[in-house]
């Protein structure tokens, strides 16, 4: 008779495009360093990877910095971000621009000491969005990774290879103290 011993330790085995993550799981790293490495994995600026903690109804962004005080997302809205944290489905969206979405984050600019002639933030072109959950399947939180442009030809597309690797990266930001303490 089989020992079934070994499914509890079961250890997830990383594809090699995501080992750089696991620099950055652990104490002691910021949120800005976990998605510097996710925009360089998922090939996007860092200022493309939302990283949201749900806490009461609300999606708080803990990533980008800017954001943290700009406000929450509730879950009874239309947002993306709500949709994806109460379906608990990934999504992706090639034609993002096209998509009916509330834009107030976009407009907001990461500096405020930047001039105020400068241009506006481009819009997201593309969109990828999936719940963080933890081992009991709760809710949370949500990580979006995004592409902007000015036209959405310039953006490329996201693929099922990509909404895969997000999911697996979605598993391991659920225990991730830059999600959970920042």
């Amino acid at each position: 008779m089989a020992h079934k011993d070994h499914e509890l330790t079961e250890e997830i085995v990383l594809p090699e495009n995501l080992l750089p993550l696991e620099s950055v799981l652990g104490e002691g790293v910021s949120a800005l360093d976990l998605c510097k490495v996710l925009a360089k994995i998922f090939r996007v600026q860092s200022n493309e990877v939302a990283l949201l903690r749900l806490e009461g109804g609300l999606l708080q962004f803990v990533f980008p910095e800017h954001l943290r005080t700009s406000g929450a997302i509730p879950l009874s809205s239309k947002a993306v971000a709500a949709h994806t944290a109460l379906s608990k489905k990934p999504e992706i969206f090639n034609n993002f621009a096209r998509v009916k979405h509330a834009s107030i984050f976009e407009t907001i600019k990461p500096n405020a000491s930047e001039s105020d002639t400068a241009a506006p933030p481009a819009p997201i072109q593309k969109l990828m969005s999936v719940p963080i959950m933890d081992r009991d399947s709760v809710v949370v939180g949500v990580i979006q990774i995004s592409r902007k442009g000015l036209d959405l030809k310039f953006a490329q597309d996201f693929s099922r290879e990509d909404l895969h690797d997000l999911e697996l990266v979605a598993g391991l930001l659920a225990t991730a103290p830059a999600l959970l303490t920042n």
